[in-house]
């Protein structure tokens, strides 16, 4: 599915700061519509900084680090992905917000420079990618939304709901309106915040364990009598439904 690649620029209502030293304004950053603009092996790195995994079920490290991405299936998911969005900052600004020193101060740029510098994206040698989010779809009726990750150190500052606006933008502009996200727990408020709520349905998120349920494993597996009852996680079966099962087998 060919992918629409248009660059829009960030912009923000006022050219003033806020007074508060304690809340840096944001570094000017470009955004991008389009898998062309990320580089796997950038969008590698950038994940490895979030501690983002793109498996559900990553093999988390001693330290609670996510394994590094490959980049060869980092290109294949960008090439079949139907919506792409990337987000861009010029390397100094990233490095000295990164520091913890206010990127207005520190560069001290004049209100021409900044609105030049929101208004012209950075060169592809100049920026580095910050953000990321995607959404795979049929095209057609339904679409969902994965991998929305920001830099740690640009975080709490819009971008992700800037993100994930111009993917449902792009979503809803080719007729498709039934959007998901498949997100964990921690990520929940965030996509409400972005209009994100309970499917109505109350339809439930499965995910394919590669293996069935196993009684030797995790005990989801019940004996009643002649049948085998699968109980969910967490859950467990009295031995009065049990006995209750064992018993009407017994008189059939």
């Amino acid at each position: 599915m060919a992918v629409a690649c248009a660059a829009i620029s960030a912009s923000y209502p006022s050219l003033h700061f806020s007074p508060n030293p304690s809340r840096r304004p944001p570094p000017p950053i470009s955004i991008f519509a389009g898998s062309s603009y990320v580089d796997p092996l950038q969008l590698r790195a950038l994940l490895g900084a979030a501690n983002h995994s793109c498996h559900r079920f990553p093999a988390l490290s001693p330290d609670g680090r996510a394994p590094l991405a490959d980049p060869d299936k980092l290109r294949v998911a960008l090439a079949h992905s139907s919506v792409v969005v990337s987000v861009f900052c010029r390397f100094k600004f990233v490095a000295e917000y990164g520091s913890g020193a206010r990127w207005d101060v520190v560069s001290s740029p004049s209100p021409l420079d900044m609105l030049l510098q929101r208004a012209v994206p950075a060169s592809a040698q100049d920026r580095q990618l910050v953000g990321f989010g995607r959404a795979v779809s049929d095209g057609g009726l339904a679409a969902s939304i994965h991998d929305v990750v920001v830099i740690p150190s640009l975080q709490r500052r819009g971008i992700g709901r800037k993100i994930v606006a111009q993917i449902t933008r792009i979503l809803t502009s080719r007729g498709i309106y039934d959007i998901s996200a498949l997100c964990s727990e921690n990520e929940r408020l965030f996509f409400e915040a972005c209009g994100f709520g309970e499917d109505r349905l109350g339809s439930t998120t499965m995910m394919y364990t590669r293996t069935p349920p196993d009684y030797k494993s995790n005990q989801v597996v019940r004996v009643a009598g002649r049948l085998q009852l699968l109980v969910p996680p967490g859950r467990e079966l009295s031995s009065a439904i049990l006995n209750s099962q064992s018993e009407t087998i017994r008189e059939e």
